[in-house]
């Protein structure tokens, strides 16, 4: 899938953002080569690849550009119920104004050997969440995972944001802009 790519100085996209009216879909920092286990439970981050260093400072980093950029934000914010989104939410945004969407793990799933019906399943989820617009004049954000090339609203780097703007319920949503962290700050 191709979407737009975010290009630098382009002032009617932090213009749009500060009124809000979006969705900003973020991938979690930097996590530990590797993957999780087998056994993976969510309650035990030791189960689980957790931030490195720089995905920590990538989160903070992250909150600190959207407040710095006047971005409204609608709280409480959603993360993937994994303790790398949650660590990275936590950092962005305060712990205090997360809160665990159990959704975010089935987004998560969509890597795995799923079914046809499990993965539309999912899908379908995924895009009556992103046709649903946030609070008025706030910005909706999900820190979660990225998605199989071709699939949802594909692959993501670290940190980077899929800035979604949703048409309502039923009307499906656009992907306006694909921003990697490093760009971010030139909005």
């Amino acid at each position: 899938m191709n979407y737009p790519q975010y290009v630098a100085g382009e002032h009617s996209l932090l213009n749009s953002l500060q009124q809000g009216g979006y969705i900003l879909y973020a991938r979690h920092g930097e996590a530990k080569v590797g993957t999780d286990q087998s056994y993976l439970d969510l309650n035990n981050c030791y189960t689980q690849r957790n931030l490195t260093d720089t995905g920590r400072s990538q989160a903070i980093y992250y909150g600190n550009v959207l407040r710095s950029l006047h971005i409204p934000i609608e709280y409480p914010i959603q993360a993937s119920p994994l303790c790398r989104t949650r660590e990275t939410a936590a950092l962005a945004f305060g712990g205090m104004n997360v809160q665990v969407d159990p959704f975010g793990f089935d987004i998560y799933k969509l890597s795995k050997n799923l079914s046809q019906v499990e993965q539309e399943r999912i899908l379908n989820k995924l895009q009556s969440m992103l046709e649903t617009p946030p609070s008025m004049g706030t910005n909706k954000v999900i820190i979660a995972h990225d998605f199989p090339s071709g699939v949802g609203l594909g692959k993501i780097p670290y940190m980077g944001t899929v800035v979604v703007k949703p048409l309502g319920r039923g009307n499906g949503y656009e992907v306006v802009a694909r921003i990697p962290l490093e760009q971010l700050q030139y909005l």
